[in-house]
């Protein structure tokens, strides 16, 4: 099993930026695709940026392409999520999550394993 840990989040003007981190526990890390997704207040949770199963490809929402950026440390075992030119519609809890199969990188049920959520807010 993994373990993950969020951290980053805050409040943010319309069109500054913020660095999410999700810190896994696991020592099989490399064992384990990781994506993120988020939630605003009464919304479904939803697809945000994702690594390929490989780590080679990234892939992004159409909602925050060009703006936001996926990337990882490996030798920390941390994910990263650059955001920038942040909208006031980009205001939503950011939950990374990890799994264990190829496939299915953008649907929440093909993730096993989440971390707590960190709360990102933008002024407008």
């Amino acid at each position: 099993q993994v373990q993950l840990v969020e951290s980053g989040g805050g409040l943010v003007q319309a069109g500054g930026s913020l660095r999410l981190s999700c810190a896994a526990s696991a020592r099989s890390y490399n064992n384990y695709a990781v994506g993120w997704f988020r939630q605003a207040p009464g919304k479904e949770r939803e697809f945000v940026a994702a690594f390929s199963w490989s780590g080679s490809t990234t892939y992004y929402a159409d909602s925050v392409k060009g703006r936001f950026t996926i990337s990882r440390d490996n030798t920390k075992a941390t994910v990263f999520l650059q955001m920038n030119i942040l909208k006031p519609e980009d205001t939503a809890v950011y939950y990374c999550a990890a799994r264990t199969t190829s496939g299915g990188y953008y649907l929440p049920r093909t993730y096993g394993y989440w971390g707590q959520g960190t709360q990102v807010t933008v002024s407008s």
